[in-house]
């Protein structure tokens, strides 16, 4: 593998790890406010 790709591995994989965190967090965020317009605090 030629460092281009490798860098570019990282890159991807790494980016996959921050889009993942986001989806998460706004996955979190969606539960929360569904959790809140049901009157269930």
């Amino acid at each position: 593998m030629k460092s281009e790709e490798a860098k570019r591995l990282k890159q991807l994989g790494d980016e996959n790890k921050r889009l993942k965190e986001l989806v998460a967090d706004l996955s979190l965020d969606n539960k929360m406010l569904k959790y809140i317009s049901e009157g269930n605090w």
